[in-house]
């Protein structure tokens, strides 16, 4: 069996190699001649998948390592009988917690508590949910946004957009769509913006089309807003005023730990053996580092600027920004592929629960608030 993988989904070669010989690609700009002796097509979403990819292949299974979709076809793949898969919430917690990362920054340093923010979660999927759980470690009044999951489900009370749009913090985890009574291309619009007050921090992981860039540009002239974009529009082609605009500013990786990255190789690597039924052989566990211990008598100070330290250790996220910002020193034509190299040479980054902290005595109500976030304790034996 023939197998084209994008050469950067980790670990794809030893997940795949009792399955089929495995040719690892690039994934931008995979064309039709690369995959048409190909069994298994395995990609990320830089790839769109479609006829004009597959027309004269011999592909009957395609998988992406991604929770999203939009780069699929899947009115075509339905029509060739090509069997799909992909990896929903691989990457959510990875994720959710750059969204911690990021709020805990600006608030730190702005020598501000996230105490009684009103926070808008759009969109209570697989990231949504996790963001949600995870801002329950502190004293924030939360609201969640999600029209379409209102309409099938009384598992929560939902926001209506009215209360997004006073929020001081807004953070979009929606997919991309274009029909139906939400579509939510473009639905941080105009309006949206106009409504928001100013100094609200907006945060975007989701889809950089579900921006409207020029009506928020537009807004930035004469309203302060606190920007934290992991995505953007033009991808890679980002556009350099609105980076200037950013507080924080990443080339989309905010789902791009360790973990994820393997949790969604090894999601499509176990459709891939039920397709096949064949017995799986590899997991992600087998790849795994050790944990690494933090102490909780190693950062001082108040108890958000101690889970602001444990989390900059876990994730140092200025970092990723600052290796963006180089972009804008670079010549036009070359800001695209130092983008997506920014992202296929991503540093190792884990997760929180690889971190296990040490407590001391007394501090059970931050080890919560730590747990909660999804750092591990290590409690101590009780004798």
């Amino acid at each position: 069996m023939h197998i084209i993988a994008d050469k950067n989904i980790p670990q794809v070669e030893a997940a795949f190699a009792h399955i089929g010989e495995v040719e690892l690609v690039e994934g931008r700009g995979l064309q039709a001649e690369q995959v048409a002796d190909a069994d298994m097509l395995l990609v990320r979403s830089v790839t769109p998948v479609n006829a004009a990819l597959l027309a004269n292949s011999k592909v009957r299974f395609v998988a992406s390592a991604t929770i999203g979709t939009d780069h699929i076809d899947f009115a075509y793949l339905k029509a060739r009988g090509i069997h799909f898969a992909n990896a929903p919430g691989c990457n959510a917690t990875s994720a959710a917690e750059y969204v911690i990362t990021a709020l805990l920054h600006y608030f730190v340093h702005s020598g501000v508590s996230l105490d009684g923010k009103k926070v808008a979660v759009v969109g209570y999927g697989n990231v949504g949910s996790r963001v949600t759980h995870k801002l329950q470690a502190f004293n924030c009044e939360l609201s969640v946004y999600d029209p379409p999951r209102q309409a099938q489900f009384t598992d929560r009370d939902y926001a209506g957009w009215d209360e997004v749009c006073t929020a001081n913090i807004v953070t979009a985890h929606v997919p991309l769509t274009t029909g139906g009574p939400w579509p939510t291309l473009n639905m941080f619009n105009t309006d949206f913006f106009a409504r928001l007050k100013p100094g609200a921090v907006f945060i975007n992981t989701a889809r950089g089309k579900a921006v409207d860039e020029v009506a928020l540009m537009r807004e930035l002239a004469h309203k302060p807003l606190y920007l934290m974009l992991d995505v953007w529009r033009n991808e890679p082609t980002i556009d350099l005023a609105l980076l200037a605009q950013t507080r924080i500013a990443t080339p989309h990786i905010a789902g791009y730990s360790i973990e994820g990255k393997l949790r969604g190789t090894e999601m499509i690597y176990q459709a891939a053996c039920a397709f096949l039924n064949l017995a799986p052989q590899w997991r992600m566990a087998q790849v795994l580092p050790q944990p690494v211990p933090l102490r909780l008598a190693d950062v001082h100070g108040t108890a958000q600027e101690i889970i602001h330290q444990l989390v900059h250790k876990a994730y140092p996220i200025l970092e990723d920004d600052a290796r963006l910002r180089e972009v804008t020193h670079m010549a036009d034509n070359e800001r695209g592929a130092y983008f997506d190299m920014l992202r296929k040479t991503y540093p190792v980054r884990h997760e929180f629960a690889h971190y296990h902290i040490q407590p001391d005595a007394g501090q059970a109500a931050l080890c919560k608030q730590l747990q909660t976030l999804g750092f591990s304790i290590n409690h101590p034996a009780v004798p």
